[in-house]
Order: structure tokens, then C-alpha cells, then sequence
């Protein structure tokens, strides 16, 4: 079966990595602005300007980080990202027993997050080419979808009843901890990697120019420039609600928090069955119309939560559409990953990855602080239902010919 081959023990470890890693996320599933809301008494434009200028912050300080990570072996960067997140995040705990914790150090955390995170998945991206075989890309990425959705299902439900029973900043401390944990298993890989280069003048020249050129391959390409339009803005419009839709549930609505995590936590389940379905459906219709359609059906379903009332009904609403949505996600963003990483060069997966998350993290920056702003003026729900529709564009920007050469599409079909 093609779900079920055999990846190697390298590819293992840095699952079981990326699992432990994934969980203590989830497990801290929005613990920033619920402990803004709930601790700081922050309002709508405050909560989104803390998800904003994390990601803004993070993503400029990551800059130079992405051809950096080009010219060093990818098992250390990826350990040290992982350590340095756990010494950010620990921060919290610490300043909050102590009585000192702030907005200010909330932003300084999350940039410091956002920065390692950029850095850690160009590294791992870069990793996980370089011990998969292409025709096995999907599968790899299948399995780390499915590990996300599966710990997005048991996470949020289970930490935000830990906040509600033993403080806001537990689940902080457990994501700390996972990071540590990360950093074990990724250096249990063990094994030589070599050096991609040696340090040197092409080195200092990548370093300050290199995200443009990553920009420049994503741009020119005539397959990766219009899904990395598409990504962006999914991303942006789905992100930039986030934080409105918290608000909208948790101070408008009156929903308690476990039920605010169980509305995210539940649906997560169709994000499983839907990274465990895409190999098969590549096998069978092929990566292209795999895309183009999950691309386009994950389109349909932003604009629900802009009418969830309060009580069941809204509760049933909310998981629905985020059932729907996460579904169609979990089928496409394995496919997309592996189209990614087989259609970049080698050479240049770093610096393409940083590129590409880069102008993500910016974006879902930018627009989480003009959603901000416009449910300022408008309120949440009526915020949610312009991200919503404006959703319904984005299927225009996938990519409709498939420009895969014919042996590569039949090699991605084949179910052995």
C-alpha cells in the first residue's frame, strides 16, 4: 500500500521529532491570546496585534537566517532552533510566577518563536529531501500532516481544560518542553551529514541576498509562482480571523474555553483522514488535479463562522465548517509540500523555504493587523465574512496546467 512504505530510520526519528514537537504546540493551541484576553484583559485590536507583530517582527529578523541555513548542515540548525524556542518560551512561565509578565514580552517571544520557526522548517524541509526519495515525498508529507491534524484533535481540547483548571501558562511550559524534547530526538538521528559548502565568499553573498533570490526562483517558475500566490493569501485570510473568531467566541459569544477548544480540536479529525486519503488520491487521479481540487473545495467554507450565534447551534456551526475546511486542507497541503520540495533544486530548498515562509509569516502579519483594525471599526463578524468571501477568490490563483514532465507524473502515481 502506498501509505504504509518503508521511509528508513533517519526519516523515523525526525517524526517521532516533529510528533513530540507538534503535540506541545497543540497542546498550547492560541495560549498567547487566550492568556492575553484572560490574563491581560487584551481587546480585539490588542490580540491581533500581538498575533501581527510577532510574525512581522519574526519574519525580518528571519531574513537572513534562510541562506544562512543554506551553507550548514541542517541537523544542528535544526537542534539549536529547537533549543532556543524552548528557552523563549519557558520566559513566560517564569515572569508570570514572578508577577512581571507583560504585552511586551508576549511580542518578544513570539518574534523570537516566529524567527526559529522560519529557520527550523527551511532546515528540515532541506533534511527531508535529502533522505526521501522523490517518489516518496507525498507519503513523508502525508505522515507529518496526519500527525498534525492528530494533535491538533487531542491538543486544544485537552489545554485549554488545563488552563481552565490549572493556570494560563501550563500549556506554555509543556510546548517548552516538547521543543527539548524535538532537539533529543533530531540528535538521536545520528549518523554523519556533510558540509553543503564551505564557508566563504559565496556564503557572505547569499547571505545578504539570498532570500531574493529565493524570491526570484519561486517568481519565475511558472508551476511553484501561482501556488505560492494561492498559499499566501489562504494562509493570510484564514490566520487574520483567527484571533477575531477567539474574541468572537470567547468575550461576545460567552463560550467557555474548553468549549472554544473543542470547536478547533474536534474537527481536526477530517485534517487525519484527509492527509491519510492523499497518497491514495494522488496514486489514482493524479498530484495536479489532487491540488486543483482540494485547493479549490478548501475555498468554501471561511465564510461559516461569520454566522455562529451563541449556545449548541453555534458550537455545531463552528466545528462544521472548520470540519470542512481542515479536511480539504489536509488532503492539499501534502501534495503541495511534496510538489514543493521535488520542483525546487537542491541547491536551493533553503533559501526558497525561508523565502516562501517569509513573505507567509509577513502577509498573515499584514493582515491580521488590518482585520484588526477593520473589527475595530465593523466588529468580528462582519470581519470574518469579508476574509470569508474574499476566500472564494483564491481558487483563481492555483495553477491549472500541469506542468510536471509525463515520467515524473507517472512516477508520482505509482502505488509501490
Amino acid at each position: 500500500m502506498v501509505a504504509r512504505r518503508r521511509l528508513g530510520r533517519r526519516f523515523g526519528w525526525l517524526w517521532a521529532a516533529y510528533a513530540v514537537s507538534t503535540f506541545g504546540t497543540r497542546l498550547a493551541f492560541d495560549a498567547f491570546a487566550l492568556i492575553a484576553i484572560l490574563v491581560l484583559h487584551a481587546g480585539p485590536a490588542e490580540v491581533s496585534v500581538l498575533a501581527a507583530a510577532g510574525l512581522a517582527v519574526g519574519a525580518v529578523v528571519a531574513v537572513p537566517l534562510g541562506p544562512w541555513v543554506e551553507f550548514r548542515r541542517k541537523r544542528p540548525v535544526m537542534v539549536a532552533m529547537d533549543l532556543t524556542r524552548f528557552v523563549a518560551l519557558m520566559s513566560v512561565p517564569a515572569a508570570y510566577a514572578l508577577g512581571l509578565l507583560g504585552f511586551v514580552q508576549l511580542l518578544v517571544v513570539s518574534v523570537v518563536v516566529g524567527a526559529a520557526d522560519i529557520a527550523f522548517n527551511a532546515a528540515g524541509g532541506a533534511y527531508l529531501k535529502s533522505i526521501v526519495r522523490p517518489e516518496d515525498l507525498v507519503v513523508a508529507s502525508g505522515r507529518f500532516e496526519s500527525t498534525n491534524w492528530t494533535a491538533t484533535v487531542l491538543g486544544p481540547p485537552l489545554g485549554t481544560a488545563a488552563i481552565g483548571l490549572f493556570g494560563p501558562v501550563l500549556t506554555v511550559v509543556t510546548d517548552a518542553v516538547s521543543y527539548l524534547l524535538s532537539a533529543a530526538g533530531i540528535r538521536a538521528i545520528g549518523g554523519h551529514e556533510p558540509h553543503p559548502v564551505s564557508a566563504g565568499t559565496k556564503e557572505v553573498r547569499l547571505r545578504f541576498g539570498g532570500l531574493v533570490e529565493g524570491w526570484r526562483y519561486i517568481l519565475a517558475h511558472p508551476a511553484l509562482r501561482p501556488l505560492f500566490l494561492n498559499t499566501v493569501l489562504v494562509s493570510g485570510l484564514i490566520m487574520a480571523t483567527s484571533p477575531l473568531l477567539a474574541v468572537l467566541m470567547l468575550g461576545d459569544l460567552g463560550f467557555a474555553p474548553w468549549q472554544y477548544g473543542l470547536a478547533f480540536g474536534l474537527p481536526c479529525v477530517g485534517g487525519i483522514l484527509g492527509s491519510r486519503l492523499a497518497p491514495r488520491l494522488v496514486a489514482r487521479f493524479g498530484r495536479h488535479r489532487v491540488m486543483l481540487t482540494a485547493g479549490t473545495l478548501r475555498a468554501c467554507w471561511s465564510l461559516g463562522p461569520a454566522f455562529v450565534r451563541p449556545g449548541v447551534s453555534g458550537l455545531v456551526l463552528v466545528i462544521v465548517v472548520e470540519f470542512g475546511l481542515i479536511a480539504c486542507m489536509g488532503v492539499f497541503n501534502p501534495v503541495f509540500a511534496a510538489y514543493r520540495l521535488d520542483r525546487t533544486a537542491t541547491d536551493r530548498v533553503a533559501r526558497t523555504l525561508s523565502a516562501w515562509s517569509v513573505t507567509s509569516k509577513a502577509t498573515v502579519a499584514v493582515m491580521t493587523g488590518l482585520w484588526g483594525l477593520l473589527a475595530g471599526i465593523t466588529g468580528p463578524r462582519v470581519s470574518i465574512a469579508v476574509a470569508g468571501l474574499l476566500m472564494l477568490l483564491t481558487p483563481f490563483l492555483l495553477p491549472r496546467h500541469d506542468h510536471t514532465p509525463h515520467h515524473e507524473r507517472d512516477l508520482a502515481r505509482s502505488p509501490t
